[in-house]
């Protein structure tokens, strides 16, 4: 059985995502106490793929590491999603939809329940796959997801961000790198609406020295380091580049570190967020 676990912040896009994998031939269950997690192959013997939501609601939320640990010795391929958003995106979310976050109450403000929320489920965030849904559209949300879910399980995946300074860091990322002191291709009026992916504003970085030597380092980065995240078990490393809009130098370093990585036998994911 493959089971998918989804958990994280309420509101931000856990139900967008049962959607999703339910239309990719999931069995889904929202909402499953954690206490009942241990007997799901059992009670689901039929099923091959399944799909759970989890968070606050749930009841024994906090005894999820070990019942993932339980599940997983009956021979079960668990993965976690853990998704979040910023406590202003969150805000605005519940405000518009006027939904009632569930830890709120007379006493505390939205915002408040926000920050307890996350402080309960800190210990979730790094058992699987961090998905930063801020500044991500639904549409966006389920392509990501489906790659997600279309990745091997063995062994560790490379998944290299790009996005834009202006609209905030990712909140998933596990390393940062900043290339906003780069000569930036918007200023020239012929590639200013183009992106990274273009020939003409590869071309453009291409005769910077400097770009040539700060690839080398990122890419030298994290080629050292990255037998270390493996050595520790971790399934995903999330190594986010950032330019002023997230158009041009961030997409033309992920999509250059992504394609050295994948000739180097290493299992890559490349999303590009401010064009998503």
């Amino acid at each position: 059985m493959q089971l998918v676990i989804v958990t994280g912040l309420s509101g931000s896009g856990k139900s967008v995502v049962l959607k999703a994998l339910e239309d990719s031939g999931y069995y889904c269950v929202d909402n499953l106490p954690a206490t009942l997690l241990a007997q799901i192959p059992q009670h689901l013997q039929g099923q091959s793929r399944v799909a759970i939501s989890m968070d606050t609601r749930s009841e024994g939320i906090e005894a999820l590491p070990e019942a993932i640990r339980q599940i997983k010795q009956q021979g079960v391929v668990v993965q976690l999603l853990f998704l979040e958003s910023s406590i202003e995106t969150l805000v605005k979310r519940f405000s518009e939809t006027r939904r009632r976050h569930p830890l709120s109450d007379d006493k505390t403000t939205l915002a408040e329940s926000i920050l307890r929320e996350r402080e309960l489920l800190d210990q979730l965030i790094y058992l699987g796959h961090r998905i930063d849904t801020s500044d991500l559209s639904a549409n966006s949300l389920r392509k990501w997801v489906k790659e997600f879910v279309s990745q091997e399980q063995n062994g560790l995946t490379l998944l290299f961000a790009s996005f834009g300074f202006k609209h905030g860091i990712p909140l998933d990322a596990d390393f940062v790198f900043d290339v906003r002191f780069l000569p930036n291709p918007y200023y020239d009026p012929a590639l200013k609406r183009l992106t990274g992916h273009d020939h003409a504003v590869k071309e453009f970085l291409e005769h910077q020295p400097e770009v040539h030597i700060l690839y080398e380092d990122i890419r030298s980065f994290v080629e050292r380091w990255l037998p270390a995240f493996v050595r520790d078990n971790r399934s995903y490393l999330t190594v986010a580049i950032g330019c002023t809009g997230g158009q041009h130098r961030s997409v033309y370093f992920v999509e250059k570190l992504g394609q050295y990585f994948r000739n180097a036998q290493q299992k890559v994911l490349v999303r590009h967020r401010e064009l998503e």
